[in-house]
Parts: structure tokens; sequence; C-alpha cells
């Protein structure tokens, strides 16, 4: 059942070597061994329970053994063992059921499938398959988010809770429901094909720019940011576009993440915890390589989509945010481009909250009044009611405007609407700056 040569006996201290390896090994290959068991036993709870029965056999053996050499590989042919003594039982039940005769049993026997290659066939299309399945429309938004995290993120189910500030108890409960689900629905482990492709295509990456998202501005709780989350997005995301070159909003999305985690360490103040605005940020603390990433990405999902006019949602958000991330200073920013690309998202994903960005983008080129304008224009909007950085923003106008009572107005009702204490705390210190300057 091993695969390669053990390390030697094992030191002092060597188990809690040996834990950390297998937490380390876990994280990375639970989705290939889960995606390559999924396509034998076609159950994603069951290939999930056989790649586990794979994990405990580690946590039994190397401490004691000590590591193999290429772990991936043991843990692959401990579980490939396991999927194929499933396999095996319930072919046999399935002849004692149907009550075959004889010669039908010796043809079923003589034409059993070999398991053991088939699991070792194309790792990367069986993680596509799983990608696909995780986000299946026929689960609920919150299930795709837990079930991608669990199987493609190998996230815990307390990690998970953790991460979106949910009793662990309801996570688990969500992760058993959607793999019931998909069983139920016999939904089957594989890529869509021709139109389908494309719509499942979106919420595959909607799933995963959600989960950024999370990260990126918690919702609720008392952190700002958990950078945690936006690397699982991005390693989600890096996956999807090695598994799917071709695919421009694959691209655009993967450098929409990378550019915007790379201001990870410029968004919190390292004493206080305080968050810093984009345009106030010490960008020398800007990650490089993640810009250098980002923009690799972008040049990538331009180059497939050949024109401005064929670019997709993430592709144009991306190439705003490359605006920024090539801008030395805030004063050096290209704002009127970034406002010609806000109109270029807003004719392909109108949105009241496209709008709103753009009316921050048109502010900065041409002045608070133009933005106030465009702000005015959807002040009504139904999807904008509770939602905080609708006066968060309009605050910031009528403060550059000079009309500090209805500044600090917006930015005491904004503070209500926030679920996350750091960003209320930032917006009662903004109102409290309008009442200093009128006095």
């Amino acid at each position: 059942m091993s695969s390669g040569t053990h390390s030697t006996n094992p030191q002092p201290g060597a188990h809690a070597d040996a834990h950390a390896a297998i937490d380390a090994v876990w994280r990375i290959e639970s989705p290939r061994l889960i995606a390559g068991l999924t396509r034998i036993t076609h159950d994603v709870g069951a290939a999930e329970d056989l790649a586990h029965d794979a994990l405990v056999a580690a946590l039994e053996q190397w401490p004691r053994e000590g590591v193999p050499s290429n772990p991936g590989a043991w843990l692959m042919a401990a579980a490939k063992h396991r999927a194929i003594d499933l396999v095996r039982r319930r072919s046999l039940l399935d002849r004692k059921h149907s009550e075959l005769g004889r010669e039908l049993e010796e043809k079923q026997e003589n034409s059993v499938p070999d398991y053991a290659s088939a699991l070792d066939d194309d790792i990367g299309d069986d993680l596509l398959r799983l990608i696909f399945t995780s986000c299946h429309p026929v689960l609920s938004t919150e299930a795709q988010l837990a079930l991608t995290l669990r199987l493609i993120g190998g996230l815990t189910t307390n990690e998970i809770a953790r991460a979106f500030l949910v009793p662990e108890p309801a996570i688990a409960q969500r992760i058993v429901r959607a793999k019931r689900t998909l069983a139920d629905a016999r939904v089957p482990f594989e890529v869509p094909r021709g139109a389908e492709l494309s719509a499942r295509l979106a919420s595959v990456l909607q799933v995963i720019y959600l989960i950024f998202n999370e990260g990126y501005s918690a919702t609720a709780g008392d952190d700002w940011h958990r950078p945690a989350l936006c690397e699982d997005a991005l390693r989600l995301g890096r996956i999807l576009a090695e598994l799917a070159p071709k695919e421009p909003e694959v691209h655009g999305l993967v450098a929409l993440m990378e550019i915007q985690a790379s201001r990870t360490r410029a968004r919190v103040n390292a004493t206080t915890g305080e968050p810093i605005l984009m345009l106030e940020q010490n960008r020398a603390l800007w990650d490089q390589l993640l810009i250098h990433r980002g923009l690799a990405a972008l040049a990538r999902a331009e180059e497939l989509s050949h024109a401005l006019s064929s670019f997709g949602t993430y592709t144009l958000q991306a190439a705003i945010a490359a605006r920024h991330a090539r801008a030395i200073t805030a004063a050096a920013t290209d704002w009127p481009r970034i406002a010609a690309l806000y109109s270029a998202l807003a004719h392909v994903a109108p949105s009241p909250i496209v709008e709103l960005n753009r009316a921050v983008a048109v502010s900065m080129a041409e002045g608070p009044a133009a933005g106030l304008a465009i702000l005015d224009a959807i002040a009504d909007d139904p999807a904008l009611k509770n939602y905080h950085l609708l006066p968060s923003v309009r605050a910031d106008l009528l403060r550059k405007l000079g009309r500090l009572d209805q500044a600090r107005a917006e930015f005491t009702r904004a503070a209500t609407l926030t679920q996350n204490s750091r960003e209320r705390d930032l917006l009662l210190s903004r109102a409290a700056s309008c009442i200093a300057k009128s006095n």
C-alpha cells in the first residue's frame, strides 16, 4: 500500500513533525484524492470518506514509521485500495441482488474495469469535474461555498465555520445536506459542455470570488479582513486557471484577486488594527510579486478576449485594479480611464453596486459634485437600502463639498448599517471628524 521509501526511524519530536507534514500534505493532496475517488465511486460523499480513511492510516503509520518520501502518492495508494475494495463489494452486492446466472456472473467478472489504472488517469480533468460538481446549481450558494472550501480548499468544518462566523454544527449540516443533494439528484461527475459550460463556469467563478471577498472585506465580526480566506480563494483560482487555460474570465478573476491581495499588508494599521483606505495606504507595502502575477494574468485574459468590447466582468474589474496597481502614488492614478472602465462594466453587468463604484471614479476624475449626481440617481434603489457603502461614499463626497453636517449624518447612518466592528469604528471616527471641522 505504501509508495516510496520512508525516512529513518523517528527521532524525538518526530510525531509532531509527522502530524505537521500530514496536515500540510492533506491540504494540498485532498482535492486530488477526492476528485480521483469520485470518478470511481460516482459519489462525492463516499469519495471524501475514503480519502479520510487514507488520512487516518497516515496518522497511524507516519508517526511510527516516518513520513514517506512521496506522501501524496502514499495517500493516493492507500485511498485507491479502499476505493477498489468498495467498488468490488458494491459489485458483489449488485450481483447477489439481481440473482444473475453463473454465465452472466463470469462475463461480468471478466469485464471488471481496471479501477487501479482508472484512478491514475488525468487528475487535472478530475479536479475540474470536482469543482463543477461542488458548484452545481442544484445546491444553494451557501452550500456551494461550504462544499468547495471543504473538497477543493481542503478546509476543515471548523475552519469554514470560523471563516464565515457560522456555528460549526450548521456548517457540518450544510455539507452533509449538499453531498446528499448531489447523490439524490444523481449529478454526473463531469465538466459541462456547450452552452451549459458558460453558465456553470460563471457559477464556479462567483463562488471563488465570494470566498475571496469574504476574506478581503469581512461582512461581520471584529476583523477588517481575513487574509487566510483570500489565500484559499486565490489557490482555488490558480488551480482553475491551470485546468481551464483558454477561459479568459478565469484569468480575469485570478488577476483581480492577485492585485487586490497585493494590498493586504497596507490595508490595516500594524499597531492598532484599524483599517486604512486604499488612497491612504503606503504603496511601498503593496506586494510587487502578487501585482506582477496579477498583471500577467490580466494580459492573458486580454489576449484571449481580443478586444475591450469582449471583456467579461472579472477582466474589466481586473483592468481597473491594474490601473491602481500601476500608479506609484494615489495622485498619479488614472481616474478618467478607471471611470471609462466602470462605464464599460456597467454596460456588461449593470447594477447599482457598479454605479456606486463608478460614482467614486467620476468624483475623482471630474469632482465630487459629478459623483454625487450619480449617487442621487441610485439612492432609492431597493438593492442599496441597507448597503452601508452608499451612505459612506455619499458622506465622503459631501465632506469634500464642505457640507459637513450632512456628511456627519451619512457617516453615522453607514455605521449603523455595517456589521463589521472595525468598519463601524472607522465610520464613527469620520463622523466625529466632521463635527471637529465644523467647530
